[in-house]
């Protein structure tokens, strides 16, 4: 099974979530399913930037695992980052997800 993950809720959704249980289960090859990306809305975009430790790892695994890494184009742009992110991450919006996922279609979408 293949699965992509929204995240669009604030606070400590990337930092907790993906932080301290998906990342570090990709990391250890053990997460289950296969992931094929990951779109991030708001704030949750800061992890994308350059020099953040956890986009950082994120980042490796994306390369390594083939994992699709996009923040919402109109978030990046309203905070000024769009030309910082880790590499390998792409902005755009939902039709540019829809594309990029197409050659690595998931089975499931989860938004957290």
């Amino acid at each position: 099974m293949k699965v992509a993950y929204i995240f669009s809720s604030q606070g400590h959704t990337v930092s907790y979530k993906l932080g301290k249980m998906i990342l570090p289960q990709l990391e250890e090859q053990a997460h289950g399913p296969e992931v094929a990306g990951m779109f991030f809305f708001e704030d949750n975009n800061y992890v994308l930037v350059k020099g953040d430790p956890l986009g950082e790892r994120l980042a490796a695994v994306a390369r390594e695992q083939n994992i699709l890494l996009m923040g919402c184009d109109q978030c990046c742009y309203e905070r000024e980052i769009e030309h910082k992110l880790v590499d390998g991450a792409v902005i755009g919006c939902f039709p540019n997800l829809y594309e990029g996922l197409a050659a690595n279609m998931p089975d499931q979408v989860i938004t957290l």
